[in-house]
């Protein structure tokens, strides 16, 4: 059993507003939804997005008909929220309208469920995002040796709740396999209505190989054939439903640094050996820095999210070929880490100190890497 950071949804749960639960599909979400359902002291009714007449009652933006759905309900649930047209409104109707209600929706496509919620719910709703397992919730079922000892397999096979889970390595191979080619672009195909998955799977095989380092658009635009503005918009939908995220320059307007490019990472490290098909053990592989860095970038990202360490993140690089994996900005200070797999002796670029006084540098490698990550 593995203890997830918001098994506790009452934490989140208020009335006369709206909880978003956002996150990549097969994280856990409809699971989170279910378990709190049963010990929920509300009558309450759980709905499905992919049913048709729920999405012609809520889109309809008829009071009557919305209103009289959710009628004798203290909590209105919705799983993959996402599918159904003007869903912010809908739940907006609901909010405003009944008293002491109460409402979850989880979606995994943040570009479409956050654009119709975003506007209709402002300030009538609380949005929180489940990642996949972070190293912190696998606190609840291995001790942090143990976790150092599996860190090969979160390298390899990533972290998804499946992978956790599975017995063998080609359990977590098949749900890879599965998880990219049936459920990875589902989303964007259906609901940006892009015409092939193959570019879309071809341009996240060029991003996996180019982990960590800067990433050019026009030579994305021209390996791939298709125009820069298109390739620009591959990456953004890519991003909005989780299965990148992107990481832009640092700069003070210094004449030397970069801030023009930005570097890609993947939130998980399965999915992406799983787009370049890519199971070998890190004996056998070139690529160890890459990973071990992608990990760090990924975990990072949910300890800050679940701890609520606010701030900016971003990469320093000068013409020099001088860099540093990792800026945090916050609280006016900025916190530098070099990411490395060895420990090695590292210093600080000396054009990074000498321009930021305000500034602190560490280096993760695998051996202090838990302390930075949970």
């Amino acid at each position: 059993m593995i203890k997830r950071v918001y098994d506790d949804l009452d934490k989140y749960i208020k009335a006369n507003k709206a909880l978003i639960i956002y996150g990549p599909r097969r994280v856990g979400k409809t699971t989170l939804l279910n378990n709190y359902l049963k010990t929920t002291k509300f009558k309450y009714k759980l709905d499905n997005g992919d049913d048709l007449k729920l999405q012609n009652t809520l889109k309809s933006q008829d009071f009557k008909k919305i209103l009289a759905y959710a009628e004798g309900y203290k909590l209105i649930a919705i799983d993959e929220a996402q599918q159904i047209p003007n869903i912010g409104m809908a739940l907006k109707i609901l909010v405003d309208n009944i008293k002491g209600i109460r409402i979850i929706a989880t979606g995994s496509s943040s570009f479409d469920l956050s654009q119709q919620i975003g506007e209709p719910l402002t300030g009538r709703k609380t949005t929180i995002i489940l990642y996949p397992v972070s190293q912190k919730e696998l606190l609840s079922k291995f001790n942090k040796h143990e976790l150092k000892e599996k860190l090969e397999d979160f390298l390899i096979f990533g972290s998804y709740p499946d992978i956790i889970l599975a017995k063998n390595n080609k359990e977590k191979m098949d749900f890879l396999e599965e998880l990219v080619n049936s459920y990875l672009l589902k989303d964007i195909l259906i609901l940006d209505k892009v015409k092939s998955s193959a570019i879309l799977l071809n341009l996240l095989k060029l991003i996996a190989f180019q982990v960590g380092n800067l990433v050019s658009l026009n030579e994305l635009a021209n390996t791939l054939k298709i125009d820069v503005k298109t390739v620009d918009r591959y990456l953004d939908l890519l991003e909005k439903s989780f299965i990148i995220f992107r990481l832009g320059g640092f700069s003070r307007n210094l004449r030397n640094e970069i801030n023009s490019k930005a570097k890609y990472y993947f939130l998980d490290n399965g999915i992406r050996n799983a787009v370049i098909s890519q199971y070998g053990h890190l004996n056998n592989r070139n690529d160890v820095g890459q990973l071990f860095e992608n990990f760090i970038m990924s975990e990072r990202i949910k300890k800050c999210a679940y701890d609520k360490i606010y701030g900016s993140r971003y990469f320093w690089r000068n013409y020099e070929g001088k860099e540093i994996d990792l800026i945090e900005e916050r609280e006016a200070k900025l916190l530098a880490y070099e990411i490395k797999w060895t420990k090695e002796n590292s210093v600080a670029p000396k054009n990074f100190i000498d321009n930021y006084k305000n500034s602190e540098y560490q280096v993760i490698h695998k051996n202090n890497y838990l302390d930075f990550v949970l």
